[in-house]
């Protein structure tokens, strides 16, 4: 299926330390930690948005050091803080998004129209986002991303704030882009979601990757009936 989508190269910034990490095609990854595990550091230098001190990152090929506009073209972010553009009304920060990546009108406004009213924002497009509380600002930035159909999704704790009806949607959302052949990369929290969810599962701990593999062969690496919570507090045990 060409190249792998996401290649992280021995990559190395503040706590993050080696990380070597390749996420394939058509695979939900889930990114799991402690909190200061690093998670969201790596997510910054993925993006671009925090420099990489050593290694390198290539999105579908393109390095995010050396050609960062091509890299950025294919993925799309949502933040582990929605609070983003809070002057703009709802529906000038999605046209904005919309210019951003050469979404033509009339697919933009169709796509506009149909995830507003599947998370049920439709109504207050025309209020700032300043306004919103803060699970209707992370659906706002979830649209953004849905909006111009990236390859690449990159999503730092998305379902938090989200209530279950949009959690659901957006995990459907997530299925649905994976068995097109694209990639979802996202850390969580809640253990249950990465372990029914996640093609393959990555645990890091104090900036280093510890395991990474699908639940079920990191499951055989510890007895048989474990549950990942369990797996994940065993090897994260020695943090406190």
């Amino acid at each position: 299926m060409g190249d792998y989508m996401i290649e992280i190269k021995n990559v190395s910034k503040n706590i993050i330390q080696d990380l070597d990490l390749t996420i394939k095609d058509g695979e939900i990854f889930a990114f799991l930690g402690p909190n200061g595990a690093g998670k969201t550091t790596t997510i910054k230098m993925i993006t671009g948005i925090l420099p990489i001190a050593r290694g390198d990152i290539l999105i579908d090929g393109n390095s995010i050091i050396t050609n960062p506009i091509q890299a950025k073209k294919k993925m799309g972010l949502v933040p582990d803080s929605p609070d983003v553009f809070l002057r703009l009304k709802g529906i000038e920060y999605l046209n904005f998004i919309g210019d951003m990546y050469k979404v033509p009108i009339d697919i933009r406004n169709k796509r506009i129209e149909e995830y507003t009213k599947e998370l049920e924002v439709n109504d207050i497009l025309n209020d700032k986002i300043e306004t919103y509380s803060h699970g209707t600002r992370q659906k706002f930035v979830i649209i953004g991303v849905l909006l111009h159909e990236p390859k690449n999704w990159i999503l730092d704790e998305p379902l938090s704030g989200l209530d279950p009806k949009s959690a659901f949607y957006l995990k459907e959302k997530m299925k649905e882009h994976a068995k097109k052949g694209n990639t979802v990369f996202f850390s969580t929290h809640i253990l249950e979601v990465a372990e029914k969810l996640c093609d393959t599962i990555g645990i890091i701990d104090k900036g280093k990757l510890i395991l990474s593999g699908s639940y079920q062969q990191i499951k055989q690496k510890f007895k048989e009936d474990n549950t990942l919570e369990e797996i994940f507090m065993e090897i994260t045990k020695n943090d406190e």
